[in-house]
């Protein structure tokens, strides 16, 4: 199977403006404590009582986790900084368990966004029961419909993951950290990688893509998902782009809440996204649909 240039069901891009040199060290300090004010740290995690802590350093690139600052010792909070070699595998593993996640939501949740779809099914129900007069039979056609959608969205899924794991995320190192332009962040809690996020430039057309966001599922619902969104943001701000855009066909309601948070607006959605790994065989045409969405920040007039 062919798998063209890496892609992501989540996708973020952003936008340059027309300055696209690197801003000097006490300009980079200024918008990095300008971010530091529009998203404060996060919460440290929940441990036994301490002595009231010292009053926090300002703002800065090591305070908003740049990969020069001192990681925080054990049980004191999220801290996001950039990939490390030996971390590849724990990356690759966290990619792949929130892609597997979208197998079930596209196949069952997703189906309310696609009402042609369940028309189509309804008429197949009712066209068995005027066929065969059976209510038994009839029950069983949305069951096998159901079992249909989840078997393609198995199929899609996993042959999009086989073009992943076999392109940027087999060498994370070699397709992020060396590239002029791009990056691959971690999310570390308690010595543990917990979160990844990447960022690559395209010189074409002067943007960076955001890609593979995703938390590890025990340890969702700490912000941290928002902490690596707002990396993205401090990312564009220090570079000097203008708006980051983000796309996702991302069913969950609290996926769309979180960019939301982050000041995302919807911009528009499409039903004809061709997602990698699909062959858009008549079969995938009728049990394997998903929406994606476009969402856009704007941080500076272009």
């Amino acid at each position: 199977m062919h798998c063209g240039p890496p892609d992501m069901v989540c996708e973020t891009k952003i936008v340059a403006a027309e300055d696209h040199e690197a801003l000097p060290g006490a300009q980079k300090d200024a918008l990095l404590a300008a971010a530091g004010a529009m998203w404060p740290p996060l919460p440290a995690a929940p441990g036994p009582a301490a002595a009231p802590a010292a009053p926090p350093p300002a703002p800065g690139p090591q305070a908003l986790g740049g990969a020069g600052g001192a990681e925080p010792a054990e049980g004191r909070g999220v801290y996001i900084r950039e990939f490390r070699a030996a971390e590849q595998e724990a990356a690759r593993r966290i990619f792949y368990d929130g892609i597997m996640e979208r197998i079930p939501n596209t196949a069952f949740r997703g189906l309310r966004q696609h009402p042609r779809a369940q028309l189509l099914y309804a008429l197949l129900a009712a066209l068995c029961f005027a066929l065969t007069r059976s209510l038994l039979l009839t029950c069983l056609v949305p069951a096998g419909l159901l079992a249909l959608r989840y078997y393609y969205s198995r199929k899609v899924v996993l042959a999009y993951l086989d073009c992943a794991l076999h392109t940027d995320m087999a060498d994370i190192e070699q397709y992020y950290m060396k590239p002029p332009g791009s990056c691959f962040w971690v999310a570390v809690l308690d010595g543990n990688v917990v979160g990844i996020v990447a960022a690559r430039a395209h010189a074409a057309d002067n943007t960076v893509e955001l890609l593979r966001m995703s938390v590890d599922s025990r340890f969702r619902g700490k912000g941290i998902a928002k902490a690596l969104g707002r990396k993205v943001l401090e990312f564009a701000l220090v570079h000097n782009y203008s708006a980051v855009v983000l796309g996702t066909t991302a069913v969950k309601v609290a996926a769309h809440r979180l960019y939301e948070s982050l000041g995302f607006r919807h911009v528009g959605s499409s039903d004809r996204y061709v997602m990698p790994g699909m062959t858009l065989s008549l079969a995938e045409r009728l049990f394997f649909q998903v929406r994606y969405h476009r969402y856009r920040l704007q941080l500076r007039e272009e």
